[in-house]
């Protein structure tokens, strides 16, 4: 029995795989830079090297090429705090998740500053996922985090605004990179920096909630 057409299908399946991953990657940059109303899929088509057919051929409407990145950069983002599954630490839990969501800004701001953008412009295209998957996730966390308040294990803080004191400090690394870089001498953090500012963050929200 031949075993070319599973190969070929191998084949093929690993080509879509390739074009697609350079497309989202180039339209990260482009919705990033541009927004939804200035991106074009033919700066898109530039920026991977591609025909622009290939673009409409992957990605039936820019609509849905930018809902794909939008729920993509968020779905790294709540994979970022799975120590919240896996420990019943609160100090471990989150400098994981504080470390995570920092490493997340530093290597796809694009993704960070595309989500940024969409939300200060009212969530157009992404209030149901905000309100159904992003809600469910975060609700879910805060009872962790009030569990770990009635016992004792930490400060007594709000939990919502600890976390949303988590999603701006994390990913103003990327959101304000651009400034970041300016009072760095007009130069990018270099991996020693960053480090040193990872930690930092780290420290100051532990022991901001009485866990360092």
């Amino acid at each position: 029995m031949s075993t070319k057409p599973a190969v070929n299908g191998a084949h093929k399946a690993a080509i879509r795989q390739e074009n697609e991953e350079q497309i989202l990657a180039a339209a990260e940059r482009v919705f990033a830079d541009f927004g939804f109303k200035g991106a074009t899929t033919a700066r898109i088509a530039e920026i991977a090297n591609v025909p622009k057919a290939n673009v409409h051929y992957y990605f039936s409407t820019k609509e849905a090429l930018y809902r794909r990145i939008m729920e993509d950069v968020c779905d790294h983002w709540l994979e970022a705090a799975m120590t919240f599954d896996n420990s019943a630490d609160p100090a471990f839990i989150l400098r994981g998740y504080i470390e995570a969501k920092m490493e997340l800004s530093r290597v796809r701001p694009y993704g960070s500053r595309l989500w940024a953008h969409e939300i200060i412009r009212g969530a157009k295209f992404s209030s149901e996922y905000i309100s159904t998957t992003v809600k469910n996730w975060l609700d879910s966390r805060v009872e962790v985090i009030r569990g770990w308040i009635d016992e004792g294990k930490m400060d007594d803080v709000e939990p919502y605004t600890l976390m949303y004191m988590i999603f701006a400090t994390t990913q103003h690394y990327a959101d304000f990179g651009r400034q970041i870089e300016i009072f760095n001498n007009d130069k990018p953090l270099t991996d020693a920096q960053f480090a040193e500012a990872k930690e930092n963050v780290v420290r100051i929200i532990l022991k901001g909630v009485g866990l360092a």
